[in-house]
């Protein structure tokens, strides 16, 4: 099987990982970067071009698409989808996990446990949305923000109006949830492969710190999550239409809440605190399931 994964960073530990899995099976993996792709539209064939040669007789497309880089990644993901090249996660279930706002009303229509979460384009509105989101403190997130970035902790009401009327004074779209305390600053992320958890850890913030990300220097372990997370995890990658996906829990006092679903979860923290081959699974869920024209959109939508 010839697959391609769409990815700026051959180095990173998962990128390296998932072309090692796919070559131990047999497999030929090409790290393409996404930004030095090109297409032609128009052609009634689709095509890519990637440093002066068009991409042909791939099998597979793995898409691990940076945040940054959304808008042309999934133009180039469609692209391949058109040609009918099988993705490992499709172009609108990605857009739809990357929409904060999007994929957290998706979560509510499926009846997925979330923390009270409010959106509201008026900064004169401030009052209304803090009281719906149950009073301070109350967490203020950026849609666009990743890794943590663009998440701040409002401990007073004082504080939490500050933060709000600068964000949309500067016309930022926000959400406002509800602090969930009891959480502790940790965490769960749960992976989930073509509807199974196949692995789990529980994250801990560092010292002083209310996000639990890795990246800001937070710890994991491997953790045996309940029937409930187990079932919720399972329930937002459907909801998002992802078939690889980590999905990010807290334990609340009413039962797990999702805070994300991430299209292009990070493998190595996972690997190492589980010692479960991840990117393995991966591969073996590919070439059980890659087949030519196969995707559900197929660039549509």
């Amino acid at each position: 099987m010839k697959i391609a994964m769409m990815a700026r960073n051959p180095d990173l530990y998962s990128h390296r990982r998932l072309k090692e899995a796919a070559e131990e099976r047999g497999h030929e993996l090409d790290i393409i970067n996404t930004l030095r792709c090109y297409m032609n539209i128009a052609s009634r064939r689709p095509e890519i071009f990637y440093n002066g040669e068009k991409l042909i007789g791939y099998d597979a497309v793995i898409p691990r698409i940076g945040a940054s880089v959304t808008f042309y990644g999934l133009a180039v993901l469609r692209q391949f989808e058109m040609m009918g090249v099988y993705p490992l996660n499709e172009s609108v279930a990605i857009g739809r996990s990357r929409d904060k706002l999007r994929s957290m009303q998706l979560l509510a229509r499926d009846g997925i446990g979330l923390p009270v979460t409010t959106f509201a384009h008026d900064p004169k509105m401030t009052e209304e949305v803090l009281k719906t989101a149950g009073g301070a403190p109350v967490v203020i997130k950026l849609l666009e923000g990743t890794q943590g970035i663009g998440v701040v902790l409002a401990d007073t009401e004082r504080s939490a109006k500050s933060v709000i009327e600068a964000f949309r004074g500067a016309n930022v779209n926000i959400l406002v949830q509800e602090f969930i305390k009891e959480s502790g600053g940790t965490d769960i992320r749960a992976l989930v492969v073509g509807g199974k958890v196949i692995a789990a850890m529980k994250r801990t913030g560092a010292e002083g710190e209310f996000r639990s990300n890795l990246h800001r220097g937070g710890s994991a372990q491997a953790i045996k999550i309940s029937p409930e997370e187990r079932s919720t995890a399972v329930r937002a990658a459907k909801s998002m239409g992802l078939n690889v996906c980590g999905v990010d829990m807290l334990r609340a006092n009413h039962g797990p809440v999702v805070m994300e679903v991430n299209s292009s979860p990070g493998l190595e923290g996972v690997e190492k605190a589980t010692g479960i081959d991840v990117a393995g699974k991966i591969i073996e869920f590919i070439m059980k399931h890659a087949e030519a024209g196969k995707t559900k959109t197929r660039g549509k939508g």
